[in-house]
């Protein structure tokens, strides 16, 4: 497999992150604040795969 599609497969999944973050600011924030944490760490593992 390339590892781009490892970059691309990340950075997918940071973004579907970010948008359980947004989701569910309002009504579990300390889920949002694991949620946001994970997707850090999806892009950090992005950017890492890449370099």
């Amino acid at each position: 497999m390339p590892k781009e599609y490892v970059v691309i497969g990340l950075l997918a999944l940071a973004g579907f992150l970010i948008g359980g973050v947004y989701s569910t600011w309002k009504t579990a924030k300390a889920m949002a604040v694991v949620l946001g944490v994970l997707a850090v760490v999806a892009v950090g593992g992005a950017v890492a795969w890449l370099v």
